[in-house]
């Protein structure tokens, strides 16, 4: 059991169905929302800065910081729907591989965001570049305002991709700004956006993907509990 407070950008995408599946394991499909700010997203691109993390007996956690850059994908089965974690880079090099085996160890990060308010408008400029040893990249660029987040809770199932008889239960308190949604078409307050992907899996998922939701995550706390 951990629990980490935490910043995070979360991009959701729809990606070719058919790549997506070859990293899925038998028994699940994609669980992709026919409506709502998530509509047909089958993979998200999450970007975690967390800030604290605890372990069970509420102190520090190894470095007690970690920067992941992590894929996951809505899924379903027969016992119903979860999400997997699919791939990811930590800076952390002892976090990687994590217990689900899926994390790649940084050879290099880059993360940095920034705000400047003119006339009661904050301005967002974000970055984060994570980069492993075998190539391995995933980076985007972003410039955004920011508006009042809303917030949700709730408990997601993670299965292990390896083994799905294995999962932990996430446990989420946090808010979401949606600065751009090309579904429920809130005021677009995005002013600059890139997406970089490249090595391995990531290429293969992210060639072509499209961004269908831009999410910024200013406050969240996660506590991840191990399946009983």
């Amino acid at each position: 059991m951990f629990a980490s407070a935490e910043y995070r950008f979360q991009l959701d995408l729809a990606v070719d169905a058919a790549q997506l599946a070859k990293y899925l394991p038998a028994g699940f499909t994609s669980n992709v929302a026919a409506q709502g700010p998530a509509k047909d997203a089958n993979l998200r691109l999450i970007f975690v800065d967390s800030q604290e993390i605890e372990g069970a007996d509420n102190r520090v956690l190894g470095k007690g910081a970690n920067r992941i850059a992590m894929l996951a994908a809505p899924v379903k089965n027969a016992t119903g729907t979860a999400q997997m974690i699919i791939g990811g880079i930590a800076e952390d090099t002892a976090a990687a591989p994590d217990a689900f085996g899926v994390y790649l160890a940084a050879t290099n990060t880059k993360a940095s965001r920034s705000f400047s308010t003119t006339g009661g408008v904050t301005t967002i400029t974000e970055d984060w570049d994570f980069t492993a040893a075998g190539g391995e990249h995933l980076a985007i660029h972003l410039k955004f305002t920011k508006a009042a987040a809303n917030r949700g809770i709730g408990a997601t199932v993670f299965y292990n991709p390896a083994d799905p008889t294995k999962y932990v239960v996430s446990h989420t308190d946090g808010s979401t700004d949606i600065a751009r949604n090309v579904t429920t078409n809130p005021p677009d307050r995005v002013q600059e956006f890139t997406l970089t992907a490249s090595g391995g899996k990531y290429a293969d998922l992210l060639n072509g993907a499209k961004p269908l939701s831009w999410d910024s995550q200013p406050v969240f706390s996660r506590t991840v509990n191990s399946a009983p």
